[in-house]
């Protein structure tokens, strides 16, 4: 059975917060002299260090109670406290299917975690037999499932994210920054069923604000607490937290542009597959798709001459490119590109 308290670092339970100002007056009126804040200017006084609005707008969207939800400085903060918050440096272990979203390997790295990297099949789905023999070890506290997956743009099998979520004693955290470009549902839905799930998501991606660097968790309230204690007090600004209020509140943009890409990216998919130095084009759940063609270095090389600007992954996934969707008018200019290329 899954136990919090067995989970997370001892230091980390014990943990007093930092209270700031924000803490201990919250009110929006008033003569503020107790954060020493510059009494002038626009962006003179700190930010909600809870993002409270922002959560609220994101608990009527998603159908979730607020506290059930961490605002972090991008999804790359959500990963980082979660190594911090559950993996003691140079004991604890986390594991993930490779290939996959590099910056799981980066944050291990900086958290002095060992990461385990087992490799996904040739479909780009969980192998649950090389995954079972590591469940056991009781130094694994992590579990890494990008889904949509990144760089290869498909959807884990549920059935495989269940196996792992019901054996595993640990925290397995689902990865879903494109997940508003699939038809699926989200693993939102399961938290309340699934103590030890984390998801995360991003403003990046389908919301088109990467700038702003707004990234959330959603997990059972206990697990929110603890990424609460150990954040930075103010760790979204308040431009940043505007940013996702507007887009939230005005989401009939969001909507058009997510519907664009969804087209596109078939229309993309059609004319890729048309080409000669296209060998294949892989599902994608993505805003992305991932292609394997005939000399993926030499083809990166020509696009960029041409000054577009496409992800080379012949070093992870021989011979293979990842294309974001653009607009209409960059994809077209993609494929007449690619049209020119000598085999």
């Amino acid at each position: 059975m899954f136990k919090l308290k067995d989970i997370a670092r001892e230091n980390i339970l014990s943990l007093h917060p930092y209270s700031s100002a924000r803490d201990e007056f919250s009110g929006n009126t008033g003569i503020f002299l107790d954060a020493n804040e510059n009494p002038f200017g626009e962006l003179n006084r700190y930010p909600d260090p809870y993002q409270k609005e922002v959560k609220q707008k994101l608990a009527e969207l998603k159908k979730i109670n607020a506290e059930n939800i961490f605002v972090g400085n991008g999804s790359d903060e959500v990963i980082d406290l979660t190594y911090r918050i559950f993996c003691n440096p140079n004991k604890d272990k986390a594991l993930t299917f490779t290939p996959t979203y590099g910056m799981y390997d980066v944050s291990a790295a900086i958290n002095a975690v060992e990461l385990i990297k087992v490799p996904l099949t040739t479909e780009f789905q969980i192998d649950l037999n090389l995954a079972k023999d590591f469940l056991s070890d009781s130094a694994l506290k992590l579990i890494f499932i990008c889904s949509p997956n990144n760089p290869t743009g498909n959807l884990i099998n549920k059935a495989a994210i269940e196996y792992l979520l019901k054996q595993f004693k640990g925290i397995v955290i689902i990865d879903e920054a494109y997940i508003d470009f699939s038809n699926s549902e989200s693993w939102i839905t399961m938290i309340a069923q699934y103590p030890n799930l984390i998801v995360s998501q991003t403003f990046s991606k389908a919301w088109g604000l990467a700038a702003a660097r707004v990234g959330i968790a959603y997990a059972n309230k206990d697990i929110i607490q603890l990424f609460n204690k150990v954040k930075p007090p103010y760790n979204v600004s308040e431009l940043n937290q505007q940013a996702a209020i507007n887009a939230l509140t005005n989401d009939t943009v969001f909507k058009q542009n997510l519907q664009t890409i969804k087209d596109e990216k078939e229309k993309l998919k059609v004319g890729l597959n048309q080409l000669n130095q296209v060998i294949k084009v892989y599902p994608s759940d993505a805003n992305f798709l991932l292609i394997e063609v005939m000399n993926a270095n030499r083809i990166y090389d020509e696009l960029v001459n041409q000054k577009i600007i496409t992800r080379n992954r012949n070093n992870i996934i021989h011979n293979c490119i990842r294309i974001t969707i653009g607009t209409p008018e960059e994809n077209m200019q993609l494929l007449n590109a690619l049209k020119n290329i000598a085999i």
